[in-house]
């Protein structure tokens, strides 16, 4: 099946259960991330750059996820990809090394505010634009010579999913496909990795140029053909679903590559009772890329994203990764510097070799008595293989939204989006009416 006709003709009723329970978590734990993330720096800097440059008209208009004031589509779509991004703990594809999420949500919620549609076109819309943005950045992966940023292939997805919404034809989503392809942002992640800062995965400008896309499409635009929506990744579409088997979901605020290394450092510290008053150092084994993730001594939430050696340390120090060790405060906690500032980060061949798909790491913690504790090499919580549970992706929400919504508001957004492809056109209205709303809590 081509890209277009599958964009153009999918229905609710031929989602299967899997594919909306994915989207189900996804919306949870995407609304979440964007709640805490709404108050951060970058968010608040990209909001306002986004309605002065790409404000409110008479024929696109759409609130800021979280804010409540207008811009554009396009700006609404910008602003919120801005607000997810700014934490490092939305859904992701390990497949693809990226998120897709981040900017899908944003986009569809700038589309449909002002539209009457239910749960069901919400579903159908998600699902297109994933299983698109996915197969899209597969491909890129495989035609590509640099790891592009998500806002690359996230854009393809959006464009489809905002011209679907629009009513185009098969024709005029495949054009939106492929200027989307051309304009998305193919920024080099590793230089924002190398040199964090608020560029992040690249989706606050692949959202817009989705959206954007969609538009100059259903109005006679034509694009150079999509690339990235042909080959061997898109065999079995809409039958072979890869959001179910490639989504993954995050225990912690900071990079993917991070987790594994987290995770065993918690199986270390838990298996032996270890206390970090006695741990002397640390050792990191992971893949080429990850080993770059240095980090010992961030000083911003970029920094502290894209790092290995802090959040571990936190991790042994404090017991957890999440939302109190993305305040200034902890980066200068004397604890976890003098671990970080002792962890060692070793690029391993074997594990470079096999992280195609997953991520690997190995961790030894070294105690000041000269005992050794080595954790056996193994790829993170949240991947299909170890799922997080329904109670731990709840509790993550309210970890993240209860401080700034309330408990009683995230509960009826939890509430709604359990269901929320079986809400009526007014239930839906009532959820965009919450999370398109400045908080009041």
């Amino acid at each position: 099946m081509l890209m277009q006709d599958f964009a153009a003709g999918l229905a609710y009723k031929a989602l299967p259960e899997d594919v909306l329970q994915v989207l189900r978590r996804s919306l949870l734990d995407t609304l979440g991330v964007a709640a805490i993330g709404s108050r951060s720096k970058m968010a608040q800097i990209g909001t306002k750059a986004a309605r002065m440059m790409f404000g409110a008209t008479t024929e696109s208009s759409a609130r800021c996820l979280f804010d409540g004031n207008n811009a554009s589509a396009a700006g609404a779509a910008m602003a919120g990809a801005m607000a997810i991004d700014s934490v490092d703990a939305h859904d992701g594809t390990s497949p693809c090394k990226g998120h897709a999420g981040s900017a899908i949500f944003p986009a569809l919620f700038a589309m449909v505010d002002n539209r009457t549609i239910t749960g069901q076109d919400l579903a159908t819309y998600l699902a297109l634009a994933y299983e698109i943005s996915y197969r899209a950045g597969l491909t890129q992966h495989d035609t590509c010579a640099d790891y592009h940023t998500s806002g690359a292939w996230t854009a393809v997805g959006v464009a489809a999913m905002t011209a679907r919404i629009l009513g185009c034809s098969p024709r005029q989503i495949h054009e939106a496909a492929g200027i989307g392809e051309y304009h998305g942002p193919r920024s080099q992640m590793m230089r924002c990795i190398d040199h964090p800062t608020m560029v992040r995965d690249g989706v606050g400008w692949g959202a817009p140029t989705g959206v954007t896309a969609g538009f100059l499409a259903q109005n006679g635009f034509t694009g150079a053909p999509a690339l990235t929506c042909q080959g061997p990744h898109w065999q079995g579409l809409g039958q072979r679903w890869k959001l179910v088997s490639d989504t993954h979901y995050k225990p912690y605020p900071c990079c993917r590559w991070s987790h594994p290394s987290i995770d065993a450092a918690a199986e270390l510290m838990g298996r032996h009772s270890l206390s970090h008053h006695d741990v002397a150092s640390v050792e990191i084994k992971t893949f080429h890329n990850a080993a770059r993730l240095a980090g010992h001594r961030p000083v911003s939430a970029d920094e502290f994203a894209y790092s290995i050696a802090f959040p571990v340390a936190c991790m042994i120090v404090r017991g957890q990764v999440g939302v109190q060790e993305l305040d200034i405060l902890s980066f200068k906690d004397p604890d976890i510097l003098r671990i970080s500032t002792a962890t060692t980060l070793i690029d391993d061949p074997h594990l470079t070799q096999i992280s195609d798909g997953k991520r690997w790491a190995q961790v030894s913690i070294l105690m000041r008595d000269g005992t050794r504790h080595d954790a056996d090499p193994r790829t993170p919580r949240g991947d299909t293989d170890l799922p997080l549970s329904d109670a731990e992706i709840s509790a993550k929400f309210h970890l993240f939204a209860d401080p700034i919504l309330g408990a009683q508001t995230a509960a009826k957004i939890e509430a709604l989006c359990g269901r929320f492809d079986r809400l009526n056109a007014t239930e839906v209205q009532s959820l965009l009416d919450i999370i398109l709303n400045k908080p009041q809590a």
